[in-house]
């Protein structure tokens, strides 16, 4: 095995665990409970998940669409919504701040929020 070889072999096997531990490292659970949502960039709803009922609502969009968001033993998500990909809806529970929950068409995000900034 050639020098030049091991040499790729070693930085293809960092790169590789730097990517790892980023990616896990984005994916881990928070802690904080406090969310908010954001339509067209302005928060419309917030709340702490620790103290919030479960329940489900729906958000409607300026172009008539709608995403129904539920609550649910203090964790959030969008369970139904009328855009045609439904990737927020697949996203599933809210659970890191480095990933919100994102629907383009509806130009929806929840996300979690620092409460002392409220």
């Amino acid at each position: 095995m050639t020098k030049g070889l091991k040499a790729l072999i070693i930085n293809v096997g960092l790169i590789f665990l730097v990517s790892l531990t980023a990616v896990l490292l984005s994916l881990r659970k928070t802690d904080k409970t406090y969310v908010e949502i954001v339509q067209n960039n302005k928060v419309i709803y917030s709340f702490d998940l620790a103290v919030e009922k479960n329940r489900t609502f729906c958000i409607e969009a300026a172009d008539g669409g709608w995403n129904e968001v539920k609550i649910e033993n203090g964790e959030i998500s969008i369970c139904d919504a009328d855009c045609p990909d439904r990737t927020c809806v697949k996203t599933g529970v809210l659970r890191s701040e480095s990933v919100p929950i994102v629907c383009l068409p509806h130009r929806l995000v929840i996300r979690f929020a620092d409460k002392e900034n409220k």
